[in-house]
């Protein structure tokens, strides 16, 4: 061939599509000799191909294996065109058509129309001999031409879905077809089953011909098989009923009828997904079953209902939704299905209901990888997953009381609720239209290796043979963008379809807009999650009604509200509390504009809303708060210098007492509300927040002190020195919210009559706790801590100090001295204080006596200081390996130790701990169990504040406050039980590291 005419024979396989030019030139000069076909006729038909390189490669490989075969399907047009069509979408058929090129000839009457479910059965059980239910003699023969002929039928379905001038309308009819074809697959594979089990005259076979003739078995389809929405290769979900004849029943037992049919049901499956010579054709998964993989194969009629009215979950209720019977013995599956139709929709009722079929979403997504998120077509944000999910929950959450919409197809269901008055027409065929497309996008990806995937592909090449195998856009680009963008429209659309109707029912809405009845907006509602569904009608019926600016605005940005508040642990209050603080800011621009211009702050407002009663409440107090949810750095925690001049600069402002100290509550308030909300927004360690908590705490108590001091103390006395000590978690800056803060008080006269400096200082202890009090937010100073704990003086001089620590000092009072630290007062006189406390807490000689009182405080503090009837494995401060064990030991091992370790002498619980390690007071394995017990019931006694208010140190048993909690402590949704499984397995390996350590 001369230069030229092979440029240009190359351009022209460039115009048609060819991307590898020189091998597509080198295959189609090797098929002209061997078929003996000139090119043209060739590449008569490779505009219907989606990747023409493909096709031509596979086509070369099956003439080399069988040139007459290729040459008769040549001769057909319609063959011939089904076949470039087959070829050019999937490598799959061509690695089938390699292996069998005989078939070949059956595609000359393909691409015309799809077969019937009964020419389907019909070709399907022929190829196996069937014959009243049994097969011909040999089941591996015959599940080999059962897998042959089933691709032959999966051929004849793919090449009428390929050569569709809109194959985006066919998806309803192909997707059922496929179904029909699994139905007739299983049907054929029984056959063969019954066959291999039943004894034949040479004394093969497990149980007489007749009693298995007599075995009845229902094949129930589930899922996308049992609504016929098959994917081309997709698991087959099924649920298998066994019984028998009453006369076999009445002679065998019902024992060995069920035995027989689940020796059906497992040579059934075999047949299908063993390996074999031919391929397996897809998994049959029967985890659907009464008690998943765990529970028996099959069970009778009866013992299905009894589980499923004794045991069953509401999830395995939606499973059923769209049962159908399948194959096998379909009377039985009939009965089946019509006795547990009424069960699945009378399910929605069920108390537990919102939160299995939450858990049902969340669980097929819980295990995505996360680099394959955005390929995800089936379970990703705005995938196949989430329009199924919304039509499902719409179903149940109304066909409780309406039979209209029970319908098994997703599609078929769509209309049925637009019908009944529950979605709107036009969202409905746009849903409808997106779950077209992405099923097309869903089966093309399938075919192209006739494998199991949900994978958008990422290579150009492929993305390129994906755009003209489905039609719908003209590159690969283009439909990756189509993807996009249909994803976005779906997320949309169900908001749309789920949460905007809610509003029909309370608030004026325009005309177009079809309305929930009342009685419909409060099973919607309670369908995805809110507890006080009437409730929350007046709450949005509030804030939606009316003509002002700002109702309008919320009835716009209501739907996408409602969805993110029953996405929160607690919807009802964060609705509430949403309704509060709009009614305290009231017609505020800045608020509206925040609300309509930044979705991530609105957001960000539900969820702490719905995750923290403690923000709710004080928000409705500083309800200007809001605003910082739009700025970052409003979120971040203030630092000691900035506070304190804040706390300067308001008491220079007010000249009584009272008004200062009611400005500088305003100020902890503040403070803490910031802390609160970046801690759940931004996210914070437990060193973080127990530093910025005790921040807060010690600029209050210094401005506290100062006013009270300015009150109190008259000119003439000023030289008095006073300090506040803190101890504990305060002196140790590990505050979490709700902490009590230990202090101890101290002063030095400095020439001032002793019992005037006495009575002095008690006027500052009680000016300093009157003054600190806040109703709203209790800062509880707390002085047990000080020496002779409740019987002691609330103050005590330095003197007075020394001289109790050389002459009365018990063990347990050393050990209060190890997280003393100055925070407020005379510079001087904390330095004096902590130069005295070092003597006592770090000791040169430690006394043997003392270190075994300690060990016999903490065993009699874990047997009387637990409130009565707790649980001590909840108790997150004394129970088994909790804060108690953690802080008691390396305080032991301070008290030991912290003379000759430097490191050792530091007020922090982490910091010593670590010192602990370095210097080989502990192994590395046992700090690291005590560090993480620790830190985690720090977290947990933070989560546990904000979530419900309220101080509390026991875990709660309560299921949803269980999950608030963990929530709080980023664990997924309705993750309960592992918060307290965790809690418990850190707690485990603590307590046993202590008790060696400790008591050892």
């Amino acid at each position: 061939m001369a230069a030229s005419e092979r440029s240009s024979a190359l351009t022209l396989l460039a115009r048609v599509g060819f991307s590898e030019l020189a091998d597509a030139d080198a295959h189609l000069s090797e098929l002209e000799s061997v078929l003996g076909l000139d090119r043209d006729a060739l590449l008569a038909h490779t505009s219907v191909a989606a990747d023409p390189d493909a096709a031509l490669d596979s086509l070369t490989l099956i003439a080399r294996r069988d040139a007459q075969a290729v040459r008769t399907l040549a001769a057909s047009e319609k063959g011939w065109r089904a076949l470039w069509a087959l070829l050019g979408a999937s490598y799959g058929f061509g690695e089938f058509y390699l292996r069998h090129p005989e078939e070949l000839p059956d595609l000359t009457t393909a691409g015309t129309r799809l077969p019937s479910a009964t020419e389907l059965l019909d070709a399907l059980t022929s190829a196996v001999g069937a014959e009243d239910g049994f097969a011909e003699s040999g089941a591996e023969a015959s599940w080999v031409a059962l897998r042959v002929r089933y691709r032959r039928m999966l051929a004849r379905i793919a090449a009428y879905d390929l050569l569709s001038d809109e194959p985006v309308d066919e998806i309803p009819d192909v997707a059922a077809t496929l179904a029909d074809a699994a139905g007739a697959a299983l049907e054929a594979s029984l056959c063969v089953a019954r066959t291999r089990i039943a004894r034949d005259p040479a004394g093969g076979g497990l149980f007489p011909r007749e009693q298995v003739a007599g075995t009845r078995l229902a094949v129930i389809g589930m899922g996308k098989t049992g609504a016929r929405e098959l994917n081309y290769v997709s698991d087959v979900d099924v649920i298998f009923v066994g019984g028998g004849d009453p006369a076999l029943i009445d002679e065998v037992g019902e024992s060995r009828v069920v035995d027989i049919a689940t020796r059906l049901a497992v040579q059934t499956m075999r047949g299908i997904s063993e390996v074999e010579v031919e391929p397996p054709l897809w998994e049959v998964d029967a985890n659907l079953r009464p008690e998943g993989r765990q529970g028996a194969l099959v069970r009778t009629l009866e013992s299905h209902l009894a589980y499923y009215d004794r045991w069953a979950k509401s999830w395995e209720f939606q499973a059923l939704l769209k049962a159908r019977p399948l194959a096998g013995d379909l009377e039985l599956g009939q009965e089946y299905v019509a006795a547990v139709q009424p069960k699945v929709w009378t399910s929605a009722a069920r108390e537990n209901f919102v939160d299995s079929v939450q858990r049902m979403r969340e669980r097929v997504t819980e295990h995505i990888p996360p680099d394959e998120v955005q390929y995800q077509i089936k379970l990703g944000p705005g995938g196949i997953r989430d329009i199924e999910f919304t039509v499902q929950l719409l179903q149940l959450v109304h066909g409780l009381s309406d039979d209209t919409i029970r319908q098994r197809g997703t599609l078929d269901a769509l209309t049925a609720l637009v019908a009944a008055g529950y979605i709107g027409r036009a969202e409905a065929q746009t849903f409808a239209r997106d779950y077209r497309v992405l099923r097309l996008l869903e089966h093309r990806t399938q075919l192209r290796r006739l494998s199991r995937t949900h994978l958008m592909p990422s290579d150009p090449g492929e993305l390129r043979a994906l755009a003209r195998a489905t039609r719908l856009v003209g590159s690969g680009p283009a439909v990756w963008e189509l993807w996009e963008s249909v994803k976005r429209e779906v997320r949309d659309i169900h908001v749309r379809l789920f949460y905007r109707p809610l509003l029909s029912a309370v608030a004026g809405m325009s005309a177009e807009e079809r309305s929930l009845s009342p009685e419909q907006a409060h099973d919607r509602l309670a369908a995805i999650g809110f507890s006080d569904p009437a409730g929350a009608l007046r709450h949005i019926a509030a804030l939606t009604s009316g003509l002002s600016r700002k109702a309008s605005i919320q009835r716009h940005l209501m739907p996408v509200l409602i969805r993110w508040f029953a996405d929160g642990a607690d919807p009802d209050y964060g609705l509430l509390a949403f309704r509060r603080l709009s009614e305290r800011l009231g017609d505020s621009p800045w608020f509206l504009r925040m609300l309509r211009d930044s979705s991530a702050a609105a957001e960000s407002l539900t969820r702490v809303l719905s995750s923290s009663r403690y923000i709710g409440e004080l928000m409705e107090w500083i309800p200007e708060s809001a605003a910082w949810l739009d700025d970052d750095d409003l979120l971040r925690p203030r630092g000691g210098v900035a506070l304190q001049e804040e706390a300067r600069a308001i008491q220079t402002r007010h000249e009584t007492t009272e008004d200062a100290m009611r400005a500088v509550r305003a100020l902890r308030r503040r403070e803490l509300l910031r802390t609160a909300m970046g801690a759940i927004v931004g996210g914070m360690t437990v060193e973080e927040l127990g530093e910025t908590l005790t921040t807060i705490t010690e600029v209050t108590i210094q401005a506290t002190l100062r006013a009270v001091r300015r009150e109190i103390v008259p000119p003439e006395d000023r030289d008095l020195d006073f300090s506040v000590i803190a101890m504990g978690r305060f002196g140790g800056r590990e505050l979490g919210f709700g902490s009590d803060a230990d202090v101890m008080y101290v002063y030095r006269a400095n020439g001032i009559e002793p019992q005037r400096a006495h009575d002095l200082a008690l006027k500052l202890v009680a000016g300093i706790r009157k003054h600190s009090e806040d109703h709203r937010v209790p800062l509880d100073l707390d002085v047990d801590l000080r020496p002779e704990g409740r019987n002691g003086p609330l103050a005590r001089s330095l003197d007075a100090y020394a001289e109790y620590y050389r002459r009365w000092s018990l063990s347990w009072e050393a050990q209060a001295l190890l997280r003393a630290r100055g925070v407020a007062g005379s510079v001087k006189l904390i330095g004096a204080f902590m130069k005295l406390a070092d003597d006592v807490r770090f000791p040169a000689k430690v006394d043997p006596q003392g270190v075994r009182e300690i060990k016999r405080i903490k065993a009699r503090v874990e047997n009387e200081r637990l409130p009565q009837n707790a649980d001590p494995r909840r108790h997150l401060k004394l129970g088994p390996g909790a804060l108690s064990d953690v802080e008691w030991l390396v305080q032991l091992l301070q008290l030991e130790h912290g003379h000759r370790v430097e490191q050792l002498r530091t007020t922090s619980t982490q910091a010593a701990l670590a010192a602990a390690r370095d210097a080989d007071l502990v192994p590395s394995a046992a700090a690291q169990r005590l560090g993480e017990a620790w830190r985690l019931a720090s977290r947990l006694r933070s989560a546990n504040t904000l979530a419900s208010g309220h101080t509390s140190d026991i875990l709660p048993p309560d299921r949803m406050k269980l999950d608030a909690i963990g929530r709080l402590l980023d664990y997924p949704p309705r993750s309960a039980t592992q918060v307290e499984e965790d809690w418990f397995a850190a707690t485990r390996r603590a307590r046993r590291v202590f008790e060696k350590l400790f008591y050892g």
